[in-house]
């Protein structure tokens, strides 16, 4: 079953796509039929930038056992490093 529930959220940062690296803007997660990945339904996650075309698409299947495992890593990670490190606020070349 579909859910038809797209959650949207604005992204800043950078990807690597098919025609090599572009600034990310948006993303999109999902629960749907899959593409390529060999389940019934995954949860999906484009990373886009829709100002670069089509070509500045990066997408992910994954279980959700997967799923949630990267949020947990994604959070585990945070915490392990110094609060504000990874910030839009930093720039690089900052001490």
């Amino acid at each position: 079953m579909c859910t038809y529930q797209t959650v949207k959220v604005e992204l800043d940062g950078a990807a690597k796509g098919a025609d090599g690296w572009f600034t990310l803007t948006d993303g999109a997660v999902y629960v749907d039929h899959p593409y390529h990945a060999c389940h019934e339904h995954t949860v999906n996650i484009d990373f886009t930038n829709p100002g670069d075309g089509p070509s500045a698409r990066v997408a992910v299947e994954l279980t959700e056992e997967s799923a949630l495992a990267l949020v947990e890593a994604i959070q585990r990670a945070l915490a392990a490093a110094p609060p504000g490190l990874a910030s839009a606020g930093r720039r690089a070349g900052a001490a």
